[in-house]
């Protein structure tokens, strides 16, 4: 056919073994010399979603019984403090006021990244959660196991009848600031122990649980 030139490796009967096996063979390194590459785009995704999106969080302790088991995973919104404020009711993680913060230099940090990234690790050792039970402006007294917020019972259904809490407070909540408290209120280090937290102490809002699978639900 006229303007028409024919590939040399192509003049070969389509049936020619040889033929096949050079074609299969193209195909063959063309995945391997590809393969790289996709796994560092899909590395790159993941790692910017975890720093910027969502992200795992393990559940090392009992303060969120029984709304949240130890050894759960849940997936934290970490954008949902950039575009607004925090929720009475939010369960929220954040750093460790106990903890100071360590600085990273950039390699330690982009091998963090990575490591949490692909599920190596997740966050968890430096961070908490709890619920948001105190706004800023609040004041918040503890008294005959019932939590009062300007001297209203708060309605809390997700805790057990049978909750037990000392008395405590009265603590204000300032500016920019939360009161935080685990759902089992017996066994929590929370802000009736530490204080307030800072809004920019706040990492994201955990809204599912992920693991176990028998656990799986919104929260």
């Amino acid at each position: 056919m006229e303007g028409y030139e024919l590939d040399p490796a192509e003049e070969s009967r389509p049936d020619d073994p040889a033929a096949l096996k050079r074609r299969r063979g193209k195909k063959k390194r063309s995945f391997w010399a590809e393969l790289p590459g996709l796994l560092l785009t899909a590395l790159v995704i993941a790692v910017l979603i975890k720093t910027f999106l969502v992200q795992p969080f393990w559940i090392p302790s009992e303060s969120m019984l029984d709304t949240i088991h130890v050894n759960d995973r849940v997936m934290v919104n970490k954008l949902a403090f950039r575009f607004g404020e925090p929720q009475r009711g939010d369960i929220v993680v954040f750093r460790d006021p106990a903890e100071p913060e360590e600085e990273e230099s950039i390699p330690e940090a982009v091998i963090r990244s990575v490591m949490e990234a692909i599920g190596i690790r997740t966050r968890g050792h430096d961070d908490l959660i709890k619920r948001v039970i105190g706004l800023p402006g609040d004041t918040i007294t503890i008294s005959d196991d019932q939590v009062h917020i300007d001297g209203v019972a708060l309605a809390e259904p997700y805790l057990d009848e049978d909750v037990v809490m000392p008395d405590a407070g009265p603590f204000t909540v300032g500016q920019d600031e939360v009161f935080v408290m685990g759902d089992n209120r017996e066994f929590s280090f929370d802000s009736r122990r530490f204080g307030n937290i800072e809004y920019e102490a706040l990492v994201g809002r955990a809204f599912v649980i992920i693991w176990p699978v028998s656990n799986f639900g919104g929260l």
